[in-house]
């Protein structure tokens, strides 16, 4: 494939998170109207998003090994047509039962897309990994933030809210079809997969990473989705901030992740080691977690806020994926399974804790993102040591 070629295929593949970043606040913001279509509270409506979690779990691991197996031109098609039905469904189901099951089919989706997705891209830019999957984040990020003003633009001209969903299904399918017609790169030949498992097994320092980069797809999940959920919360009742202030730190958040995506990218295209930038910003979290929860003023916060966003939110994830791939080339797809059902896990298991420590206030949740956060610092730490040792070892 030419340099034309693998940035056209790499459009279309990233214009579909740009479509998955949108989904995964369309609920939330149009929670009134959806609320009276199904003659239920904003509560019950809430519980339609948790579905989405519990689709992501069902398949992402299975999809992963079938990746492997089937390729992955296969899945993302096949993501792109389960999400199709999600955005039709949910506009047109009369009930919320039916519109739970049309939230199980956009987890299912976004499970296909990352199985198909992640290996692509590494097989796409070989040498530049970690580069194209933190891309994924940016047109995330990106559709996170223009949903919500298409949202008040509909609201405020008195336009139905179903015109979003159309128009998410309408760029899917027609991406579909541009997909389709592209040619993806190859994966390792049968040639290349007896070379590649020829290598000597995998060494006791490589298991122990294998193990650790598990545990931080789990950790690296739950480190910005407590910030990002409680935030707002922790700005009202610990510092006694207006709801607009507490607010505008969620969107410093949001400021601070896109910032981390392009630095991260520019890093990482140089050639700077991925686990270099994973230690670094898993130890920048916990320094900026600490600064949030215990020097209680509007400056640290405010700043503190940004810093997460950058270093815990701004494809760090994606970056562990690509180190943990790296150890095991001929099953990307797998990996990619197995690295995300760990963070599925983490959005199931984290509610539940944060309900619990709620209880003793929003600052006691804070500190247990401290904690989290100091797990994802060992685990950094452990990774990039190791390599360090194997790459000793090797010479």
């Amino acid at each position: 494939m030419d340099t034309k070629q693998k940035m056209r295929l790499g459009f279309h593949l990233y214009l579909n998170y740009f479509v998955h970043g949108m989904a995964i606040v369309i609920l939330a913001q149009n929670m009134v109207p959806l609320g009276q279509q199904w003659d239920v509270s904003v509560a019950r409506v809430s519980m339609v998003i948790s579905s989405l979690g519990i689709g992501r779990l069902i398949v992402l691991y299975f999809s992963g090994r079938l990746s492997d197996r089937f390729g992955r031109k296969i899945f993302i098609k096949l993501g792109i047509w389960t999400y199709i039905p999600f955005f039709l469904g949910i506009i047109v189901s009369p009930n919320v039962y039916v519109a739970y099951f049309c939230g199980i089919l956009a987890g299912m989706a976004n499970s296909f897309l990352d199985s198909g997705t992640y290996p692509a891209l590494m097989e796409l830019f070989p040498t530049r990994a970690a580069s194209a999957n933190v891309f994924i984040k940016a047109f995330i990020s990106a559709g996170e933030l223009l949903l919500p003003i298409l949202v008040t633009v509909v609201e405020t001209n008195h336009i139905w809210y179903g015109v979003n969903f159309i128009l998410c299904a309408v760029i899917l399918f027609v991406n579909f079809f541009f997909i389709s017609k592209l040619e993806f790169p190859k994966q390792l030949t049968a040639q290349q997969k007896i070379v590649a498992e020829a290598h000597p097994k995998m060494t006791f320092l490589g298991k122990v990473n294998a193990v650790t980069l598990t545990i931080y797809g789990y950790i690296s999940m739950s480190t910005f989705y407590l910030v990002s959920q409680w935030l707002t919360k922790y700005g009202q009742e610990v510092l006694k901030l207006g709801m607009a202030n507490a607010r505008f730190l969620v969107s410093v958040y949001s400021i601070g992740s896109l910032t981390g995506v392009v630095l991260i990218t520019i890093l990482t295209s140089r050639r700077i080691k991925s686990v270099y930038v994973m230690m670094v910003s898993t130890i920048i979290s916990l320094l900026a977690l600490l600064a949030m929860t215990f020097i209680l003023n509007q400056t640290t916060i405010f700043i503190s806020s940004f810093v997460i966003g950058m270093s815990a939110a701004g494809g760090v994830m994606q970056v562990g994926l690509v180190i943990m791939s790296e150890l095991f080339p001929t099953k990307k797809g797998t990996i990619t399974g197995i690295y995300y059902t760990a963070g599925a896990i983490s959005s199931f298991t984290i509610p539940v804790i944060t309900g619990y420590l709620y209880k003793f206030g929003v600052q006691s949740i804070m500190i247990f993102d401290c904690f989290i956060a100091l797990i994802g610092a060992i685990c950094g730490l452990i990774v990039f040591f190791n390599r360090r040792q194997l790459a000793i070892e090797k010479d």
